[in-house]
């Protein structure tokens, strides 16, 4: 996975195309996108350092980092310039950031609204490119005592078993169940078989006195929610 050598080294770049020493003296705030993914890529290509690499990386994807994010390996290896290695190393950063995403949302713990757990979960499921079914799992104080995935599907659809989800609520102690799921598609209309299944487990879980609080259809940049529709 080595780079090739007759790439432009970043200890060559001029003084204002350093950003190493521009996150050192200045602080990482100032950088730019393209800077900072220029300090993971090391070196451009013979033609173009790696700031200008980066600015035409993200020049394809609209300067859009969530855009960035879905791209492949393959993909990424198509510019010139980025091996395996380089891609890699940008498909680990774009990880490592949806993560702490996710990380800062669950310190969140405390579901307060529809919103809170859009936050909790866009960063798990908003992006695929295919359904996942996931069960939150709640305290009687509405804590997140676990999130739990309980299928994933196709681009179309996933299977859910109830008896499943509410033999997990009774394992881990919980009084109240939060659904979700996501639709690649990017629509945010419930399907009636969203509206059958989310009817079906309320009623199954109202058997047992654990309350279903909301049935949550997550896209990459909105949601719809059951409880704020009036559709539980």
């Amino acid at each position: 996975m080595a780079e090739k050598s007759d790439s432009i080294s970043i200890k060559n770049w001029s003084h204002k195309d350093q950003p190493r020493e521009k996150l050192r003296d200045k602080g990482k705030s100032t950088l730019s996108d393209a800077e900072l993914i220029a300090i993971i890529l090391g070196s451009g290509n013979r033609d173009e350092s790696a700031v200008a690499l980066s600015q035409r990386i993200l020049a394809s994807v609209n300067h859009n980092l969530n855009e960035l994010g879905k791209l492949t390996l393959k993909q990424l290896m198509a510019f010139k310039g980025i091996g395996e290695a380089k891609a890699i190393s940008i498909l680990a950063m774009m990880e490592l950031g949806r993560r702490r995403r996710g990380e800062e949302a669950l310190k969140k713990q405390k579901i307060s609204s529809s919103v809170s757990v859009f936050e909790l979960m866009q960063p798990v499921i908003g992006e695929l490119p295919h359904e996942e079914f996931w069960i939150i799992y709640l305290n009687n104080s509405n804590k997140v005592i676990q999130k739990h995935q309980l299928s994933k599907g196709g681009i179309t659809g996933t299977l859910v078993d109830v008896r499943l989800v509410l033999k997990n609520a009774l394992e881990v102690g919980a009084v109240a169940l939060i659904l979700v799921h996501n639709h690649p598609s990017g629509t945010l209309k419930p399907s009636e078989a969203d509206k059958n299944l989310t009817q079906k487990l309320k009623t199954a879980a109202a058997s047992l006195d654990i309350k279903v609080l909301d049935h949550l259809i997550i896209t990459e940049k909105a949601y719809f929610s059951f409880a704020d529709e009036q559709c539980l």
